[in-house]
């Protein structure tokens, strides 16, 4: 017998754990009616909450910013909070906060989970994205609110970490505004801007901008400028560039109008294929672009 087979013999069983293929998710939140509201509240809304509409009935509020950034909590009074904006995710968004929900539902008054569960095989927890616990029809209520004070049952106060977070995440809020279904008016600094999460398939969306582009219908009025867009979990986001000194509310009719310009360009496509012009207008605008996630 050579060197090689006695140096074989039986093989030993392996400790090590089958690797499980977790496919990424591009458009997390496909299917719900909140799909745009969602993203919105996800990426650029500092402070909002909203109730969820679940298909087996129950009470839970979602929140954009939860203390410490955390995944889910409940409140001392028993009202039970969803985070949105969280420091760690799988390659399932929906999948992760849907595995929160499910731990909220059991959860009680005091309990804090502090991050999404994304190590579980997504086989052996079936039926956990979002769309599988919420009413997928559903829209969402938002209400903005100007600090994080929500945390907080009414007449309590913050100690110890919660008051260090809360201390941060309200330095860190920008003045925001909501015109619309996934559309905010934002004071960044120095700069204003509408961010505007479209719920269209990305190539139809910039066929209709560009239309309204090369017509020079694109704008707001005067004080505003056509910025770009970025992508966000499957969708487009559009942003406008807004004359600081103006209030959200003098930009609510413009962007009603706007949108009544961008429904019938898009309408048109089927009929009205783009000329040469509107073509070059979407490499243009094409060229603005960016990935956020």
């Amino acid at each position: 017998m050579g060197k090689g087979a006695r140096k074989k013999g039986p093989k030993q069983a392996s400790d090590r754990k089958p690797k499980v293929r977790d496919v990424f998710v591009g458009q997390p939140f496909e299917g719900l009616a909140a799909e745009p509201e969602l993203i919105a509240l996800r990426e650029f809304v500092p402070s909002a909450t909203a109730k969820l509409t679940l298909a087996d009935g129950g009470d839970v509020t979602l929140g954009t910013v939860l203390p410490m950034a955390a995944a889910a909590f409940v409140r001392s009074d028993g009202e039970r909070y969803l985070g949105l904006q969280v420091q760690t995710r799988s390659s399932d968004i929906s999948r992760d906060l849907g595995r929160s929900l499910k731990w909220l539902l059991d959860a009680k008054e005091g309990d804090v989970l502090g991050v999404p569960d994304t190590t579980t095989p997504p086989a052996a927890d079936e039926h956990a994205r979002l769309q599988d616990l919420l009413v997928p029809e559903a829209e969402l209520d938002v209400t903005l609110h100007q600090d994080f004070g929500w945390w907080l049952p009414e007449d309590a106060d913050a100690t110890g970490d919660v008051a260090v977070s809360l201390e941060r995440a309200n330095a860190a809020i920008m003045p925001t505004e909501r015109l619309g279904s996934g559309a905010y008016w934002v004071l960044a600094g120095e700069k204003a801007h509408l961010r505007w999460v479209r719920p269209e398939p990305e190539n139809l969306l910039l066929q209709a901008l560009a239309r309204l582009s090369a017509a020079g219908e694109l704008g707001l009025g005067e004080g505003s400028r056509y910025a770009g867009s970025f992508r966000a979990h499957g969708l487009l986001v559009p942003v406008w560039d807004l004359d600081p000194e103006a209030h959200a509310r003098e930009w609510a009719e413009a962007k009603e109008a706007l949108g009544t310009r961008l429904d019938a360009a898009l309408k048109s496509l089927d009929a009205e294929p783009l000329n040469a012009a509107e073509r070059r207008a979407r490499d243009g605008l094409i060229g603005r672009q960016l990935t956020l996630r």
